[in-house]
């Protein structure tokens, strides 16, 4: 049996992915009523209405079912993820290979945010995996095809996860670089929360390209910084996570950053979304990093100034565009 954590759209998608391999699969919730309300509907009507359960997929708010699981995948908001261990810890096997699902960052009273799975391995001495890829949950969750990356220290459990996860429309590439896949996984988020407001300002397809082109750059400063692959940055966890997440109007991101153009506030536009948009505390995050590591984050200061201390989005953009004239490279 193998166990999904977090019945938002990405954790129902992958469970059902999962179950649609033919494996036996528990979709975990948080409360026996939110149980036995998916059970009852066989879908999740919240995030994913009209995209059935197969029948091998279980729902149960009963961490117990983790005394028989082969792989736990957690798909719950980063900034859940704490208290959502401390929720599970006690029933997770050894043998367990864990999958870390989630794309953000945790803040932790160390010198630097924790990538997910350094959090993760800080309270399981389980196998620890990263996936992550342009992976939007609804198209993935009908059957249209979509690729993704798992990325492990221990190369045996990336294979198993691999293996278990592949399907006629889901292909899963490995990687050794968990630095680097989680890193844009977790990164690119703040880059669209920026073109959904280049987007929702009409700025056009160059100023659109630029963002992506020189939000990659960050991204890929802070993973060489850290130790990550910088050719991972140019792969599906960076690029291609990036230019899906930054187009597709299905992106949570996106389409927050579309709100704050409109000249809503940032509680505002969170609840007008009604979902979880990790670049908003991947944003302070990413500051974060870029302090600690001494690396040039242009595009995450300005958002975090938008975000957090209420600068107009087109005079953040504006402020991009008139920075210091410098060398693309370097």
């Amino acid at each position: 049996m193998h166990a999904v954590y977090g019945s938002g759209s990405w954790g129902t998608t992958l469970a059902i992915v999962l179950a649609r391999t033919g494996a036996f699969v528990t979709l975990l919730v948080r409360s026996v009523a939110e149980a036995e309300k998916l059970s009852r509907a066989r879908e999740n009507e919240r995030f994913l209405p009209g995209v059935a359960f197969p029948r091998s997929l279980v729902v149960s708010a009963d961490a117990g079912a983790l005394a028989d699981a082969e792989t736990l995948t957690v798909a719950i908001p980063s900034e859940s993820l704490a208290d959502g261990l401390g929720h599970l810890a006690d029933q997770v096997q050894r043998d367990t290979v864990l999958v870390s699902a989630s794309k953000g960052l945790a803040e932790s009273s160390d010198s630097r945010p924790m990538r997910l799975t350094e959090l993760i391995a800080q309270r399981l001495a389980n196998p620890v995996c990263a996936l992550s890829g342009p992976n939007l949950a609804p198209e993935i969750a009908r059957g249209l095809p979509a690729t993704t990356v798992v990325a492990s220290h221990h190369a045996g459990a990336a294979e198993r996860v691999q293996r278990l996860f592949s399907g006629t429309s889901f292909r899963v590439y490995t990687s050794p670089d968990v630095v680097g896949v989680e890193l844009g996984g977790a990164l690119k988020n703040v880059v669209a929360v920026a073109a959904g407001v280049a987007d929702g300002l009409n700025l056009g397809d160059n100023a659109k390209a630029a963002l992506l082109t020189r939000g990659l750059a960050e991204m890929s400063r802070v993973g060489r910084a850290l130790g990550a692959d910088p050719l991972t940055f140019a792969g599906l966890a960076g690029m291609g996570d990036l230019v899906a997440t930054c187009a597709s109007p299905l992106s949570r991101n996106r389409r927050l950053g579309q709100a704050l153009a409109s000249g809503l506030g940032l509680g505002e536009a969170q609840r007008q979304l009604g979902q979880v948009a990790e670049g908003v505390p991947t944003t302070r995050a990413a500051v974060h990093l870029a302090r600690q590591t001494g690396v040039d984050m242009p595009i995450a200061e300005q958002m975090q100034a938008v975000l957090f201390e209420g600068k107009n989005p087109r005079q953040a953009l504006l402020d991009l565009m008139q920075r210091e004239p410098k060398a693309e490279q370097g």
